[in-house]
């Protein structure tokens, strides 16, 4: 079954059928971790890196790096009995859009995350981030493979 991973929002499964997807990666970041003893997968979609101070509610639990990564590994851990250290952690997108070049949300999507993860003691690899691509990612929950599609964002700068 095809698990899509919308804006804000991270799924983990240890179903053999099961393929977790996020759409259209661009300033975002989409964390993938995969347990090869578990056979279990999880994926989270960031969309920023931390909730502004001022914030009265937050949106979605996964919406910023800040909150969506630790209850990721929690999920991963403490709810699917996997162990931090044989966790495989991918980093996609924090590409750079044409509002983006100021803000540069991408590139703090990306360096909040692994702060995060280095906080944590967590092994990751860099695979496809930055630039101007927006990403589409598909994570087999049998195998662990990961299928990557990208699409040059179009930048107009004035």
């Amino acid at each position: 079954m095809e698990v899509i991973i919308g804006l804000g929002e991270l799924a983990v499964s240890n179903r053999a059928g099961d393929v977790l997807k996020t759409f259209a990666l661009s300033s975002c970041v989409g964390l993938t971790m995969y347990s090869k003893r578990k056979r279990t997968a999880g994926m989270i979609h960031i969309v920023l890196p931390k909730p502004s101070e001022n914030l009265k509610k937050i949106p979605l639990s996964a919406y910023y790096a800040t909150i969506g990564v630790p209850i990721l590994i929690n999920k991963m851990c403490h709810d699917y009995g996997c162990l931090r250290n044989e966790l495989n952690i991918c980093l996609f997108g924090g590409a750079e859009s044409k509002s983006d070049k100021i803000f540069k949300i991408g590139e703090k999507n990306i360096n909040k995350t692994i702060e995060i993860l280095e906080y944590m003691g967590l092994n990751y690899q860099l695979v496809d981030t930055g630039g101007c691509f927006s990403r589409t990612i598909e994570m087999d929950v049998a195998s662990g493979q990961i299928k990557l599609t990208r699409q040059r964002l179009n930048l107009v700068y004035q």
